[in-house]
This record gives C-alpha cells, structure tokens and sequence, in this order.
C-alpha cells in the first residue's frame, strides 16, 4: 500500500508546515482546499515559511479529487466546515487524520464519515506561528498518530512511509487516546491558565499559578479516570516541569488568541471537561469558573467592535 495523494484542509501554522513537507514528496498530488476567495489571495500574495514561498496546489472543495489521505489541520472553531468541505475528497479508501487539539475532532469525523475511515492523532513541538500568511517556524513539530484500537495496521505502516520520505518527524505510540488525553492534560490546563491571566510560561513559576494548575489539573485527571484513561497526579507534576523549563516569554497558543482578539478552542478545553464531569457525576468547579471566564472574555470583547 503506498500514499500518493493527500489533501490538506487548514493552512495556518499547522497545515502549511506539513503540507510544505509533503509538497516536496508529492508535488500537484498535494491538494491544499481552500475557499474560492482564500484560493485567489494565495495564488495572488503567496504562504511563505521563513522567508521562503511555498509551491502549493491549491483546490476548493468542489475541484477536490478523491485522496488517499486527507489531513485536517484548521482549528476546532472550524471543525464542522472542514468536515463539509473534504466531502468530494472522501472514497471508500480515504484516510482521514486529524491535527485537532482536544479529543472531539476524531468523534465529529467518525459521525460523518465512518470510524472506518478515522484515524486518531495530533501534533507536538510545533514552534509556529502565522502572520496573515507569513510564517515563522523555529520548529517543524511531530506527529503523533495511530488507529483508535491502537493496531499496527497496513494503512498506519503507509503514512510511516509518506512521513518517512517527506521528512516529517512522527510517532505511532502504544495507546493513542492515552496520548491524546496526555495532550489535552496540558490544553486544558496550562492553555486556558495562561490565556486568562496573560501569563507567558515563565509566570507558571509562582507557587500561585502551580496552585491553579494543580486546581484546574486534577479535575482533568479525575474525568479522565472516569473515561478509563490513566492520568495521574505525577504527569501533571511532570507537565509543570516541563512549562516551567520553556522560553520564559513564550506563549501558548489560547493567549496568542486572546491577545489577536480570535476566539479561542476554550469550549473544547474547559467545555470538554465540564460536559463529561456532568456525564459522570464529577464536580468540575474550576474547570467550569475559568471556562466562563473566558467565555465572557470574548463576549465582551464583542461590544468593543
């Protein structure tokens, strides 16, 4: 079984970055879909990674061909339109693989397209950032991916093969969904955190925000228990560490958002965790507070335009 068409859905720092790796393997066999108007201003002004254009073959959801692989990379806010918009890409051997933050995406793919079709994954050690198509990379990131019975199937072993020759670094761990959720551990905490109180890593240092971490924390750790997944006090222990260790002005994404005056993927974070707290009887009262926090900060904002 081998790859050799793959369309891309997303092209801010995520997508462009793996799709300019890709491009370079599969050439015009890479489709970037795109909206007829987006389609025109990038054929017009150009993406460009650190200086460097990229060679995209752009397409819109009606001129998209069936692929092999499809690679949703856009963020949770535009989930259901990416979903609509790869239909014609879609046959009856497609693989979908989403990038998504958060543990949802792969559920709303699977209720449109089949679990047959799904594949569960997400992306790490990105160091991107996209200014209204000029992009900084100081690091390509990993894909962490696999199918959801965690089976080393024929399908898995083909992208190993098409990220192997593109030059993309990748991962197919043991237990995905343990992964997905160690992922989400860290969204939900250090992202929503960070986003309310505009605190860049190094704020995390103060015994104050490592008493909300820890707050907001084991309330993730607990529903996830709750959903079979091992998380465990000692991981947020390690996660703190790590945040600790980063660029002291760096940032997380949900603040570069909030900061941009973008809505944020607040709802699959906080809202994730309340929703299943309610499902399992668990009391989620800081995941709840600071998730209407930042629900009413961007309310806010919008009497300000």
């Amino acid at each position: 079984m081998k790859i050799k068409t793959v369309a891309v859905i997303g092209l801010g720092a995520v997508g462009a970055v793996v799709g300019d790796q890709l491009v370079k393997v599969l050439g015009k066999n890479l489709y970037v879909v795109v909206d007829a108007d987006r389609k025109a201003r990038y054929i017009k002004n150009g993406i460009f990674i650190n200086n460097e254009a990229c060679s995209f073959n752009y397409v819109t959801p009606e001129e998209l061909p069936v692929v092999d692989l499809i690679i949703i990379a856009t963020k949770n806010l535009q989930i259901d339109a990416a979903i609509a918009n790869i239909k014609n890409g879609v046959g009856e051997n497609t693989m979908i693989l989403s990038l998504l933050n958060g543990i949802q995406s792969e559920k709303d793919i699977e209720a449109a397209y089949g679990e047959a079709k799904t594949l569960y994954g997400f992306i790490i050690d990105l160091q991107s950032i996209n200014l209204s198509g000029k992009i900084t990379c100081a690091g390509k990131g990993k894909i962490v991916f696999g199918e959801k019975n965690n089976v080393r199937t024929e399908r898995i072993q083909a992208i190993e093969n098409l990220f192997t020759e593109s030059g993309i670094k990748y991962l197919v761990p043991e237990n995905i969904q343990f992964e997905m959720w160690k992922k989400f551990l860290i969204n939900t905490v250090f992202n929503s955190l960070g986003g309310i109180t505009r605190s860049t890593y190094g704020g995390f240092n103060f015994d104050v925000m490592k008493s909300l971490v820890r707050k907001v924390g084991y309330e993730v750790v607990e529903v996830a228990n709750a959903e079979g997944i091992p998380l465990t006090k000692e991981l947020l222990e390690d996660d703190i560490k790590m945040t600790c260790g980063y660029d002291p002005l760096g940032k997380c994404s949900l603040l570069q958002d909030v900061e941009a005056g973008r809505n944020t993927e607040n709802k699959w974070f906080c809202g994730t965790i309340c929703k299943l707290g309610k499902e399992h009887g668990i009391a989620t009262p800081y995941c709840e507070f600071l998730g209407e926090l930042l629900e009413g900060t961007e309310l806010v904002r919008t009497i300000r335009k």
